[in-house]
């Protein structure tokens, strides 16, 4: 069992509280994988003043310099993989393939922003005076404040921390608590590849109090948070307060449409995959199958198929798809299952816990496909986060479009044609910060800005790429006179 502590000026130290939290296996809920500090407002802000003490000289260490600590990062993290793999299976239940492919986007991360480091500093510009250079110089926010949740436990808080201090910032980072083991991994990566004490803090604890503090307390600058959209709510409307710069990155709603041209085999793939990988904890899911009525039937058909025969099981097994996290979210998808059941929904495959030997006490749930589903739904209006797939029937491209935009959030979406004008015209007017064609709602290339629209977003600041860093750098306009 690890014992996590919070990491503050350089030192790993326990809580003020001397309380702490544990975290269990969500394939057997009997087994503690560590425990993380139940933190205090206190011991948060002793983890801000390190950032800030930290901050003057870090934005001044050169790029080069700054990035070669990140290259190292991710040279450590690659020599660690497997051992990383184990612990987020364990901790937050994803099968060891889904694992190891989120390690490596850590890995990926920190090599493209260590890339990156020496790019930072901003560019000339033509003046309309003689003697004049006129530039515009990109500098450091300062302290930074990363709240992060738990369904990408080390690739999230890799995409915040690695452009965060590519750019010269200092970081607070409060992960999910439920995955804090596999948070302290990357920082543990970063110690060991000798980043300045100070420069990132790790502060594990509940948001009510660690996250109130990063939110509100004037010596933090910017606010980056990743969750639900009514926390998200709480840390705007907080951070706002003192005109902390912010970025909301939260959830989705998100539609695959099924034309009536398309391939009805590839359609299953990519609705399954989408609906269904990551145990449906994706904030990118796709939840909503829109099916033209033509290949209605036959898409229902083939999405219980699909859906029926994948192998559940403990990640470490590496089966298709794992538990759920906590009970708690495998309470909230049964209840939407009951929910759509009361509201006239078809349920046509799953919708129960699996018994059994093989899951034990395990949070599991089958992957679940429910038909003639009306947009206005509950089960088609709110986000379910797991594994529970709504199909909507439609009769033209028209009404799909307007199922599709029907939501408050706009995350991801997709479509599967072979119609290029249908495409076209999806990717114009589908209300959605990441827009796809005949390919699964789920998956970013790292090196183009991801983000949502409506209430998905702040609608301020895109991640990942070179948009990453705009979050991070401030510009400032410079007249050299001579």
């Amino acid at each position: 069992m690890a014992e996590t502590h919070n990491y503050v000026s350089g030192e790993w130290i326990e809580s003020e509280s001397g309380e702490t939290m544990q975290s269990r296996n969500p394939a057997d809920p009997s087994e503690v994988v560590g425990t993380v500090q139940s933190s205090t407002a206190a011991d948060t802000r002793r983890a801000i003043a390190a950032a800030d003490e930290a901050a003057e000289e870090w934005g001044a260490t050169p790029g080069p310099e700054r990035g070669a600590i990140l290259r190292e990062t991710g040279a450590i993290l690659a020599d660690r993989k497997a051992s990383i793999v184990e612990t987020l299976v364990r901790e937050e239940g994803k099968t060891r393939s889904e694992a190891g492919g989120e390690v490596q986007r850590a890995i990926d991360i920190f090599h493209y922003y260590a890339g990156k480091a020496s790019d930072i500093g901003g560019e000339v510009k033509e003046s309309s005076a003689r003697d004049t250079t006129l530039s515009v110089r990109q500098e450091p926010v300062g302290v930074v404040a990363a709240i992060t949740p738990w369904n990408y436990p080390i690739a999230i808080p890799a995409w915040k921390i690695a452009p965060a201090l590519a750019a010269g910032n200092t970081v607070v980072i409060k992960p999910a608590t439920v995955a804090g083991v596999t948070g302290a991994k990357l920082v543990e990566a970063l110690d060991d590849a000798g980043l300045p004490d100070g420069v990132l803090n790790f502060v594990t604890g509940s948001g009510s109090v660690v996250g109130s503090v990063l939110t509100t307390d004037e010596r933090v600058d910017a606010v980056s948070f990743t969750g639900s959209e009514s926390v998200g709510d709480t840390v705007y409307q907080a951070a706002a307060e003192d005109q902390k710069r912010v970025q909301l990155e939260m959830g989705g709603k998100n539609p695959t449409v099924v034309a009536a041209d398309a391939d009805i085999d590839e359609a299953v793939d990519i609705v399954g995959s989408g609906a269904f990988g990551v145990t449906g904890q994706a904030c990118t899911a796709c939840s909503r199958a829109v099916v033209h009525e033509s290949v209605y039937e036959e898409f229902v058909a083939g999405i219980a198929e699909y859906a029926d025969a994948l192998d559940i099981g403990a990640g470490m097994t590496d089966p298709d798809m794992g538990p759920q996290v906590t009970q708690s979210e495998l309470d909230g998808t049964l209840e939407y299952i009951d929910i759509a059941q009361s509201e006239g929904a078809r349920l046509v495959t799953g919708g129960e816990r699996p018994t059994g030997e093989r899951y034990g006490d395990g949070y599991f749930v089958e992957p679940t496909v429910f038909a003639d589903v009306d947009p206005d739904m509950r089960i088609a209006q709110e986000e379910v986060f797991g594994p529970v797939l709504s199909v909507i029937p439609v009769d033209g491209f028209e009404s799909a479009l307007d199922v599709a935009n029907g939501v408050e959030q706009g995350l991801s979406a997709s479509i599967v044609t072979d119609d290029l004008r249908k495409a076209h015209r999806f990717v114009d007017e589908a209300e959605a910060g990441v827009v796809k064609t005949n390919e699964k709602t789920t998956g970013l290339e790292l090196h183009v800005p991801f983000g949502g629209m409506k209430a998905s977003s702040s609608e301020t600041y895109r991640e990942q790429g070179d948009a990453g860093l705009d979050f991070y750098t401030l510009s400032k306009t410079v007249y050299l006179n001579y």
